[in-house]
């Protein structure tokens, strides 16, 4: 059983940053593949960003391609999402997951945090 606790969330204003992070506690966290969802009142949860077990391979939606980045440090069991240039449309409360393959991790994660809300003013 893995255990995902989201920090790093908060009010910003556009083009400011945030830094979030995922920490994981109480199994193998660093063989699982890890991402960033987001859901927007009204809006589906949708995949921003994932990164792999390795951290050799990552993905973003088109969306935030090259104002987010997705990273993992598995020696601290955390797994980081920073975002630059931030718009209102990003707002959202944003949660991370964990899954033991790429496929599961787009459709059926096996593990949620929380979430945590960001806000973006204009």
């Amino acid at each position: 059983q893995v255990q995902l606790v989201e920090s790093g969330g908060g009010l910003v204003q556009a083009g400011g940053s945030l830094r979030l992070s995922c920490a994981a506690s109480g199994g193998t966290a660093r063989h699982y593949y890890m991402g960033w969802f987001r859901q927007a009142p009204g809006s589906e949860r949708e995949l921003v960003a994932a990164i792999s077990w390795s951290a050799i391979t990552t993905n973003y939606a088109d969306a935030v391609k090259g104002r987010f980045t997705i990273s993992r440090d598995n020696a601290k069991n955390t797994v980081y999402l920073q975002m630059n240039s931030l718009k209102p449309e990003d707002t959202a409360v944003y949660y991370c997951a964990a899954a033991k393959t790429t496929i599961a991790l787009t459709t059926t994660p096996d593990y949620w945090g929380q979430g945590t809300q960001v806000t973006v003013s204009s």
